[in-house]
């Protein structure tokens, strides 16, 4: 759907009629209570609608209405009849007949992060933004500690828990950015100073209708504008091809040794030779193998984008060494939860895609396998094939389990395979004992039993990061009886 933008709705925060305008924001949760808020203050008559009518919706709901929202709970698709505009949360389809009732009105629609990019005001902090299908969060909290290293104020915020409207104008000097392909596609302002790619792969194809060239396109729109510095993977196809397009200065990253205009290896060495003097003959370390504290070569990769970001935007070399020894990875990716009897216990509930359960399965040598959860209608046949010459064994679960297993029949025939059903009572923490028992007992000492899913985790769990918890509940109370 394009996004129709008529003439006379603000530009930016200091010529905006505010108070002239009704405003539908699509969404109660985190960016659409913020969005609300935000625009309330401004003065403009605000109209947020959901669909949700649960206890959480319910509290959003009474909150704004004290601040002059008018909320309207269980329709999310009737477009309020007085709207010039429509704000939308991430989660929301492109399809939805809000948006749909919008185009054929004329009333524009943006993505939160664009509403943000317009309220900005003159002196608003530089934004430098991450997207991809993998790896987003570890390499805008990347980025964040390199910013801070080098003594610049930051925050990280869009995709990643805090919404932009809110740190927009903020005391900061640079903002760590990490955006979806959703806020993307609705965000066709937004101008970066420098905006990373990190890799494209088959990912939330129930929002894009089964469209990967629409999910990729919307990848590509962090690049949309000449005044952004393009950081695209060497190493990954779709994203050197998004790069080739970028109208703007294009710079990769790679795990190889770098060509002029990219990062990359050489031996144990991370080495920029983008942003030098002379491109063709000067190259600079900017950090060692040893300052990435996070196993495997895809948060190496990580590294390198975060790198090339900062370098974009003027760090000094020894600043990203010292930011990315001072990092903080965020809970459940590839976090060691314990050692019992030699066996290795990592929670990366985070790999929701066979793309990011690839990426974690090469971090490991022998490796009992924990996946399955709720399919995004993806193959597996690759990543199992991937795989298949350092697993020892698998235990699947979840409502995909079936697809998993019939792919390793193929790929794997001579793995070891248990299934745990999920009970009808859908009592979570009992599969997840029996799993992670399954699991040790399959294992050997030096083997990893690794839970990357490759799959959502709704069908049993409220989220990843509850679907993490209990698995490394589960491991605690393993390794209690074990003592």
């Amino acid at each position: 759907m394009a996004v129709v933008i008529p003439a006379w709705l603000p530009a930016a925060a200091h010529d905006a009629p505010w108070h002239e305008l009704t405003v539908c924001v699509a969404g109660v949760g985190i960016s659409g209570v913020a969005c609300s808020r935000v625009l309330r203050a401004l003065g403009a008559d605000v109209i947020a609608v959901d669909a949700g009518v649960s206890e959480r919706e319910q509290r959003a709901a009474a909150d704004l209405r004290t601040q002059g929202v008018e909320v309207r709970l269980g329709d999310g698709d009737t477009l309020p009849t007085e709207a010039q505009l429509v704000v939308t949360s991430p989660g929301w389809r492109r399809e939805s007949p809000l948006f749909l009732a919008a185009a054929a009105s004329g009333v524009p629609v943006w993505g939160e992060p664009e509403l943000a990019w317009r309220l900005r005001e003159p002196g608003a902090p530089a934004w430098l933004v991450v997207t991809g299908t993998d790896g987003k969060t570890t390499a805008t909290l990347m980025l964040a500690s390199i910013l801070r290293a080098a003594g610049h104020r930051t925050a990280t915020a869009g995709n990643i828990g805090t919404a932009l409207v809110e740190v927009v104008n903020g005391p900061y000097d640079a903002l760590a950015v990490e955006l979806g392909s959703f806020q993307l596609h609705w965000s066709r302002s937004v101008t970066p100073v420098a905006a990373a790619v990190l890799n494209v792969a088959p990912d939330h194809l129930d929002w894009w209708g089964d469209s990967f060239d629409d999910y990729v396109a919307a990848k590509g729109l962090a690049f949309a504008h000449e005044e952004t510095c393009a950081v695209g993977n060497a190493d990954d196809a779709v994203s050197t091809r998004l790069l080739a397009r970028a109208p703007g200065r294009r710079v990769a990253f790679t795990l190889n040794s770098p060509r002029p205009h990219q990062l990359g290896m050489v031996e144990d060495l991370l080495v920029d030779r983008a942003f030098v003097d002379d491109a063709d003959n000067e190259a600079v370390e900017v950090a060692t193998l040893a300052d990435v504290i996070v196993p495997g070569l895809h948060n190496v990769a990580n590294a390198l984008a975060a790198a090339a970001l900062a370098r974009a935007y003027g760090v000094a070399p020894d600043a990203v060494a010292a930011g990315l020894r001072a990092f903080t990875p965020a809970p459940h990716r590839i976090a060691e939860v314990a050692v019992i009897d030699g066996v290795r216990f990592i929670d990366d509930s985070k790999a929701t895609s066979p793309h990011a359960a690839a990426a974690s399965l090469t971090s490991f040598e022998s490796v009992v396998w924990i996946a399955g959860g709720l399919g995004k209608g993806i193959a597996f046949d690759e990543v199992v094939r991937m795989a298949a010459p350092r697993l020892r064994a698998v235990v699947l679960m979840g409502a995909c389990r079936a697809e998993i297993s019939d792919a390793l029949a193929r790929h794997a025939p001579d793995v070891r395979v248990v299934e745990v059903a999920t009970p009808e009572t859908n009592q979570v923490e009992v599969v997840m004992d029996h799993v992670v028992a399954q699991a040790l007992e399959l294992a050997t000492a030096g083997d990893t039993v690794l839970l990357a899913p490759a799959a959502a985790s709704m069908d049993m769990f409220r989220d990843y990061g509850h679907r993490g918890d209990v698995f490394a509940a589960a491991v605690r109370r393993l390794q209690e009886r074990a003592r």
